[in-house]
Order: structure tokens, then C-alpha cells, then sequence
């Protein structure tokens, strides 16, 4: 299987492509307008803390006030010392995140949030969910920070080690090189990619990485607040540091200073994998030449084709994002139940790869097509199941229902796809549909005769869309008619093509 990096970077955007076989199965696209905030370490203040929901709302500089969980606030003191007697029985295996950079089990029923935190109160905390739709910023103070091999979180001591990494003998030997080289009872996460890495290498990060933490005490003891104290890497960097392995065959940027930068970056990090970063210089697009643009914009679709004729349909509603299923053209050749089961095989391998390039989190409900013998509803849930493991951001999959309806979860951490290069329909604004041109004229007729007794005047402008003025003045001429004898008065339609399909407004003509 060929995995590629491809980078197109320009002054506006920049877009990184993770491509297998071809296909691009996860895409990140940064802005700079629009950065995405996630990994940022600030310095901010309390200004409201709420009991009742056992969080409190935390000033960082942004428009709007972040928001933080009492799972999420480390108290220095207390439970520090409950961790340090907690920590040691609990295995390593409970870290199950990609790359297993999860904190230890949350200790809410321990303390309570105005226990912790109150109104004015500086607080260092990080970003652990950017901003999605009309919500804030999710945040945290239990403070952990990436870098290629490890993850060092300095507000535990616990060490794991990536649930990727399946060697036990390897595992066994990362756990104790991490238990050797630190030197503070930091909590640290061998990461994916330091299989295979030496102790020098380990070593050499961790320090790195301790350093950094120690700055950003001493800047947090200065700083103003709100202020930020440590911004996440760029995404080209952040995709070198977290995708970009001896598994992938080669990264190819079509920018000259972008190349610079990750050569700069491997050579501290990683200098043997130099050899796989292309630099593009050619004048076709980079993401024409490996046809990435049309899967982009299918991946914008709410309606996607499969091979065999079916399709699905992808819908985002306020608390879910709702997956249909159809047969849509596929007859198939034998009986109704191996035509249904095939659809729904097909439509799995298509819905976790849609999942995936969209960035779907949350609760996501997939409505597959009824299969009455309960060993094909498991074969489908099976499949998909086994298609999600690929799948870098946590899942999981609740068993097919009678209905043939799968209800699953994923690990939301930014906008979807979807919301980062689309908004709302200006026009529909964003209800997905318009009232038909024969309802609106049956409006005009029921409020004009509403509200023409007020009007004096012997007649009356209509003002519409063009379409609306053609269907009034054909097909429904007789309403105007009908208006115009039960009014008494004239009725005079006029286009505007500056008006909206539902837009009309209605005023005296008084003759001079």
C-alpha cells in the first residue's frame, strides 16, 4: 500500500493531503485568517464559574470565552499527590487514543469545580478542542506537549506507550528507556513513530520537551492576561511530526520555503527521511496531478455515488450527523437480501473513508438498508468496524439494531470538512429548501387580502421575483383576478430581480 504527503502550500492556504493507493484519506487545511487553535497554550482568567454544570468559562483572548470541564482542572496540590498514589496501579492499556495521548481517568468525583476555580483567577490552560459552530473553545490546564517520538505531560506521572505499537517486546523496552531518561516524574507517551528509536534519540526529545515546559512556567509568571503562551506548530509541521514515517513513501511541497522548513525540521528530528521529501516545481497544480480536487469536492457532496449504483447520504443535523443508505440504481442479479447485503458492504467501506476525509465527529447514526438474517446485519457491522481501524481519531461502534440502524461515536477535535470550506445558504440560509413558486403565490393572495382594507388607494404594487411576476401574470393570473374583483382596486406586478425567490412587498398607488 503507497502512502504519500502532498503538500500545496500557498500565501493564503495551506493544504496537506494523506494519500493511500492513491486516494486521499485525510486532508487539513489552515487558513491564515482562520488558524486553527488547537495545541495552543495560554495564560487566561476565570470570569465565570458554573456549579451546576461543574465547569466554568475562562478568558484566553479569543471572541469568545473557552470553556472547562472539572475533569479538565488540575489542582497542583491535592491531586498531585492522589496521582502519584493512584497512577502506579493503573495500566498503560487504558490509554486508547491513536496515539494514546490521553490523560489518566478523570477524578471529578474527587473535587468539585468551586473547589478549584474561581472568578478571577489566572489559570494556565491549553486548547484541547478548537471552536466548532457557535461553541466556544474547549480547554484543559492538565497541559500535555507533542513531539515526534514522545508526548510529555507534565502535570502527571505516567508512563505508555502508542497501542500501535504491538510489539511486547518492543513495548516493554520503550517503557523502560522512558523510565531511564527522565529525569523529573513527568508523565511521558512514546508515540507511534519511536518504535525502533534509540535511547539517544528518546533522551535528547525529552529534554527538548522539558525545556519547553520550563519556559513556559517562567513566561506564565510574566505574562499578561489573557496572552498566549506557546503556539502549535504550523500544518505542514504538525503532518511531518505526526504523519510523516518510514511508512510513507515520500512527501512532495510545491513550496520552496515550505521544503526548507521541513528539511530544517527532519534534520533536528528525523535526518533519514530527507531523502523523502520531494520539492514540486512543475506548473500543473500539485493537487490536479494527483487528482486530489475532485475528491475534495465530492467530499462536499451530501449526496455520494457508489460503484454498483446505490449511494448514500450524508446529513448534519445540530446533535448528529444522520448516514443513509439506498440501493439507488443497483438491481442486482439474484434475490432482494444479497442485493441489500452487497449495497451495505459497499456503502461501509465508503461511509469510514467519507468519515475520515470529512473529519465526521460526534454521534454519527448510519441508517442502513433492512436485511432480515441477523448474520448479515453482523457481517456489515463487522466490516465496518474493521474499516475504522485505520482510522487515527477514536471510535466507537455500537452492534447493529433490529432496524438496521448503527449508532457510533468519533473523536471531535476541529470543524468538519464540510464547515471549514462551506458555510450556510445565503438564499435558503441553510434550511436546504425554499417554499415552491406556487406556495408563494397562494402567500401573496392570502396576505394581500389581509392587508389590503388598510390601503386606500385605487391601486396596489406588487413587487416580486422575476419568476414569481411570470407565474402571476400565467399559469395563476386567475389570483390576481380573483384579488382584484374581491378588492375592488388594481393590481399592478412588477419584477425586481434584486429580490429574493420568496421576497415581495406590497405599496399604495395613488394617481396624481
Amino acid at each position: 500500500m503507497s502512502k504519500e504527503l502532498i503538500i500545496n502550500a500557498a500565501e493564503h492556504e495551506t493544504r496537506v493531503a494523506f494519500v493511500e493507493d492513491g486516494n486521499p484519506r485525510e486532508l487539513f487545511i489552515e487558513r491564515p485568517k482562520e488558524s486553527d487553535i488547537t495545541g495552543n497554550i495560554y495564560k487566561g482568567r476565570v470570569v465565570r464559574v458554573l456549579p451546576g454544570m461543574q465547569a466554568a468559562f475562562v478568558d484566553i483572548g479569543l471572541d469568545q470565552a473557552a470553556f472547562i470541564y472539572v475533569a479538565d482542572v488540575l489542582n497542583h496540590d491535592q491531586e498531585f499527590e492522589y496521582l502519584m498514589q493512584l497512577l502506579p496501579d493503573e495500566g498503560e492499556d487504558d490509554l486508547t487514543d491513536p496515539d494514546d495521548e490521553k490523560r489518566p481517568p478523570s477524578l471529578d468525583h474527587e473535587f468539585m469545580i468551586e473547589d478549584l476555580l474561581h472568578e478571577g483567577q489566572e489559570i494556565m490552560v491549553q486548547v484541547s478542542k478548537a471552536p466548532i459552530g457557535n461553541k466556544g473553545s474547549r480547554i484543559t490546564s492538565r497541559v500535555s506537549l507533542p513531539g515526534r517520538f514522545l508526548v510529555l505531560m507534565p502535570t502527571t506521572d505516567h508512563i505508555g506507550v502508542s497501542r500501535r505499537i504491538e510489539d511486547e517486546d518492543e513495548r516493554k523496552r520503550l517503557k523502560e528507556t522512558l523510565m531511564d531518561v527522565r529525569s523529573e516524574r513527568y508523565g511521558l507517551i512514546a508515540r507511534t513513530v519511536s518504535e525502533g528509536a534509540n535511547r539517544d534519540k528518546l533522551a535528547k526529545e525529552m529534554d527538548f520537551l522539558t525545556s519547553l515546559w520550563l519556559d513556559l512556567q517562567k513566561k506564565s509568571d510574566s505574562a499578561p492576561v489573557p496572552s498566549l503562551l506557546h503556539k502549535e506548530l504550523n500544518v505542514t509541521l504538525r503532518a511531518v511530526r505526526d504523519l510523516f514515517t518510514h511508512e510513507v513513501d515520500k512527501l512532495v511541497i510545491d513550496s520552496k520555503s515550505g521544503y526548507e522548513e521541513i528539511l530544517e525540521f527532519l534534520d533536528t528530528f528525523m535526518p533519514k527521511l530527507k531523502t523523502s521529501v520531494e520539492l514540486y516545481e512543475d506548473s500543473e497544480p500539485v493537487f490536479d496531478v494527483y487528482n486530489l480536487e475532485s475528491e475534495i469536492s465530492r467530499a462536499l457532496k451530501k449526496k455520494v455515488w457508489l460503484k454498483s449504483g446505490g449511494y448514500i447520504v450524508i446529513e448534519h443535523t445540530e446533535a448528529f450527523v444522520a448516514i443513509d443508505v439506498n440501493t439507488g440504481r443497483y438491481v442486482g442479479k439474484r434475490s432482494l437480501e444479497e442485493t441489500i447485503l452487497k449495497t451495505n458492504l459497499e456503502a461501509v467501506k465508503e461511509i469510514a473513508y467519507q468519515i475520515r476525509l470529512r473529519d465526521i465527529g460526534g454521534q454519527i447514526i448510519i441508517d442502513f438498508i433492512d436485511m432480515e438474517k441477523k448474520l448479515n446485519r453482523e457481517r456489515v457491522c463487522n466490516v465496518l468496524k474493521e474499516a475504522l481501524k485505520k482510522d487515527r481519531s477514536k471510535t466507537h461502534v455500537l452492534p447493529i439494531s433490529e432496524l438496521g440502524l448503527i449508532e457510533m461515536t468519533r473523536k471531535r477535535t476541529r470543524e468538519t470538512l464540510n464547515r471549514m470550506l462551506c458555510e450556510p445558504c445565503f438564499y435558503c440560509e441553510g434550511e436546504g429548501y425554499l417554499k415552491s413558486r406556487r406556495t408563494i403565490c397562494y402567500n401573496i393572495y392570502h396576505d394581500m387580502r389581509r392587508e389590503s382594507g388598510e390601503m386606500m388607494a385605487p391601486n396596489i404594487t406588487l413587487k416580486v421575483h422575476p419568476e414569481i411576476a411570470e407565474l402571476l401574470l400565467g399559469e395563476e393570473s386567475s389570483l390576481i383576478d380573483s384579488l382584484e374583483s374581491a378588492l375592488n382596486k388594481k393590481i399592478i406586478v412588477r419584477p425586481d430581480v434584486h429580490f429574493h425567490l420568496e421576497q415581495y412587498e406590497m405599496y399604495e398607488m395613488h394617481k396624481n
